[in-house]
C-alpha cells in the first residue's frame, strides 16, 4: 500500500461513487477502479460492497478508511511542516486541549507565547483527556494539555499548575452566610464541606466522579449526582442556569457568567487537580512541540 493508492481509497469512500471521486481527483474511472482492485488484493479482503450506483465501505474497508484518514493527515502535516522549515519559518504544532482550560488559562499562556514566537502556528484540537490520549498514541497531535487523574504509561508528563476543586451554583444551594459572587478574584471564597454538599443536587463530568465518589464514601456519605456530562463547559452552564450545583476547578470558574452563581472551595485535602502537559514517549518532537513545552516549564507553579 502507499500513500497514493490511500488517498484514492479515502477519495472513493467520502464521495460514495467511483465516478465522482474520479472526477474529483482529476483522472478518468478505470484506472481509478484498478487501483482500487490493486488496494483489495494487497489487503486481502473486499473494502467495498459496490451497487448499481454507489459503493458502500465493508467492515474492513471501515478499518481501512480509519487508519488512512489517519496517515494521510500526518503526511500533510509532515509536508506543511517540511514547506515551512524550507520557508525558514518555524512550522505548525499539533496540540489538543481539555474544555476546562481551553477557554480560560490557555488563552493567556497561547497570547504570552505567541508573542515570544510569532511565527508558530497551531492546529488546536479540544476533547476529552481520554480522546486526547487516544490521539497522541495515533499521532494526530504531538502534545496535549489535560487534567489529572489519567493514565500515564504510554506518556511523560509534566505538572503546570495545582489547583483546588470547587463547588459552584446558585446562592439558594448553600447555607447561609456570606456568599462570593464567582466574578470575585479579590476575595477567598467561604468553604463547603463534603457533608453540605452530599445534600445538593451536583453536576460533574464523568472522569471525576471515581475520585469523588470515594471522598464522600470514605466518610460515609450518600454520592447520588443530579448530571454527569462529558465537558467541563457543560458542568458550568449548567450550574450557571441555576439547575444544581456544578463541581470544577478553581480555574474554570471564569465560564460562569451569572451574578446569582457563587463559588465555594471544597473542605478535602485530597480533591485538587493539576493540569499537565503531556507527550508519547516513544515519539520525538518538532522544534515548535519542544518551544511550546520548554515555555509551559517556565510558567509551571
Amino acid at each position: 500500500m502507499d500513500l497514493k493508492q490511500l488517498a484514492y481509497f479515502v477519495t472513493v469512500a467520502n464521495e460514495g461513487t467511483i465516478s465522482a471521486a474520479a472526477r474529483k481527483l482529476h483522472m478518468t474511472q478505470p484506472p481509478l477502479s484498478a487501483q482500487l482492485k490493486l488496494l483489495e488484493e494487497e489487503a486481502g479482503c473486499l473494502l467495498f460492497e459496490r451497487g448499481p450506483r454507489s459503493v458502500r465501505l465493508t467492515d474492513a474497508g471501515k478499518m481501512v478508511y480509519e487508519k488512512a484518514s489517519a496517515l494521510l493527515h500526518m503526511s500533510s502535516l509532515l509536508q506543511e511542516e517540511l514547506k515551512e522549515y524550507r520557508r525558514g519559518g518555524h512550522g505548525t504544532l499539533c496540540l489538543g486541549i481539555v474544555s476546562s482550560v481551553s477557554g480560560t488559562l490557555f488563552c493567556q499562556w497561547f497570547k504570552d507565547f505567541h508573542q515570544l514566537h510569532p511565527d508558530i502556528r497551531f492546529e488546536l484540537s479540544e476533547a476529552d483527556t481520554y480522546q486526547l490520549l487516544e490521539n497522541l498514541r495515533d499521532g494526530l497531535i504531538e502534545l496535549a494539555i489535560v487534567r489529572t487523574p489519567f493514565p500515564t504509561g504510554d506518556f511523560l508528563s509534566f505538572p503546570i499548575k495545582k489547583e483546588v476543586i470547587t463547588a459552584a451554583g446558585h446562592a439558594h444551594f448553600f447555607s447561609a452566610g456570606q456568599q462570593i459572587p464567582c466574578a470575585s478574584s479579590e476575595i477567598s471564597p467561604r468553604t463547603v464541606s463534603l457533608e453540605e454538599l452530599s445534600h445538593m443536587p451536583l453536576i460533574l463530568y464523568r472522569r471525576w466522579e471515581g475520585v469523588l465518589a470515594g471522598a464522600f464514601h470514605r466518610k460515609n456519605l450518600p454520592f447520588e449526582p443530579f448530571c454527569k456530562n462529558d465537558d467541563a463547559r457543560t458542568t458550568a452552564f449548567l450550574a450557571d442556569f441555576g439547575v444544581g450545583v456544578g463541581i470544577l476547578p478553581e480555574s474554570a470558574t471564569p465560564l460562569i457568567q451569572n451574578p446569582n452563581t457563587i463559588w465555594r472551595n471544597i473542605e478535602h485535602e485530597g480533591l485538587t487537580s493539576t493540569i499537565s502537559l503531556i507527550q508519547n514517549k516513544n515519539t520525538a518532537l518538532s522544534v515548535p512541540a519542544r518551544t511550546f513545552a520548554e515555555y509551559l516549564r517556565t510558567i509551571a507553579l
